[in-house]
């Protein structure tokens, strides 16, 4: 199915956006050898869209703009192992350990994100999403104050009146499995952050659930009200209400029906998800019955931006995830 025009449109404002930077953003890529990843390097180099750095022995014919590194000849490679020892010797990890953990291509494309010799790091083209998960953890760590990493899909849909222009962030559909209130009201406001860097909008975030405003009960509900709870208290500034169902956070008039008085319902750009399974049904079934674009997901929460990608990716998923992760560079 192709793509919707609101999917084009908004990549196109995000290259836009990425070409603007003062400097490029330097984005590594741990499989440098994955043909697709040299592709997607050659294009994003060609394109003065990012500074693709390339973890393997060089390729000839790439665009002189495309870097390589390898980790065993790198001058900086003691340093990576010293910061990897640091964050890490509590677990029992030792200096040699960490000397051996810097050169694998994953963790030190991490590294150099920790050490603020790039801007942010893709990987997963050849990677399972644990090990990649688990490298941008061990090495990056999240954000301060956060102790919740999730994950947010950008969905485009074909109707304009949704959301912002048809694009919406859903969170989490594909990290935490079942977060407690204070993982939820985390992921509302890394979700809003998010929102608001890569859509360019402020963010109105719903918290969604099977009930809205008390029309029904139990434990769910009650996790989702305490969310809300924790947000205003952490957030006071963050446009955010709930509980919702659905119709209600999308919907002018069900909105102004089922939550009289809320400045967010009927207006909702960003939704929160109160499970992994809820948020994960959601996705596709909007992808695949709406005609929307799912582009993601992007991991948020980290110290500083890395993202994964699927084994089956393509050429043109790992060219727009390295732009929205140079996006993600400036929150």
């Amino acid at each position: 199915m192709p793509a919707p025009q609101t999917a084009l449109d908004f990549m196109a404002r995000l290259k836009q956006r990425a070409r603007s930077f003062p400097q490029k953003k330097r984005i590594v890529f741990p499989e440098g050898q994955d043909p697709r990843v040299l592709s997607a390097a050659a294009r994003l180099a060609q394109e003065g869209l990012v500074q693709p750095i390339l973890i393997g022995p060089p390729v000839g014919g790439l665009d002189r703009e495309v870097i390589f590194l390898d980790p065993a000849q790198s001058p900086k490679l003691k340093a990576y192992a010293r910061i990897y020892h640091e964050r890490r010797k509590a677990k029992g990890v030792t200096e040699i350990e960490a000397q051996e953990i810097a050169t694998r291509p994953l963790y030190f494309a991490a590294l150099m994100v920790a050490a603020n010799d790039a801007d942010g790091f893709v990987g997963g083209a050849a990677n399972t999403t644990a090990e990649t998960v688990r490298a941008a953890l061990h090495c990056l760590g999240s954000a301060p104050g956060v102790q919740t990493v999730s994950s947010v899909f950008l969905m485009a849909i074909p109707n304009p009146s949704i959301g912002h222009q048809g694009m919406l962030a859903f969170a989490d559909c594909a990290v935490v499995i079942e977060p407690t209130a204070t993982q939820l009201a985390e992921i509302a406001i890394a979700t809003a952050g998010s929102t608001k860097t890569l859509l360019g909008v402020d963010p109105v975030v719903a918290l969604l659930s099977y009930s809205t405003k008390g029309s029904g009960t139990g434990p769910l509900v009650d996790t989702v009200v305490e969310a809300l709870r924790i947000v205003r208290e952490r957030a006071p500034n963050l446009h955010i209400d709930g509980e919702f169902q659905a119709d209600a956070a999308l919907v002018e008039a069900v909105g102004r029906s089922k939550a009289p008085g809320s400045t967010v319902a009927g207006k909702a750009n960003t939704l929160i998800f109160p499970n992994l399974a809820a948020g994960n049904i959601s996705y596709k079934l909007v992808e695949r019955l709406a005609g929307a674009a799912a582009i993601g997901p992007f991991l948020q929460g980290l110290a500083k931006p890395a993202n994964d990608l699927s084994r089956g990716c393509s050429e043109e998923d790992i060219y727009h995830v390295a732009i929205i992760t140079a996006l993600q560079s400036q929150i």
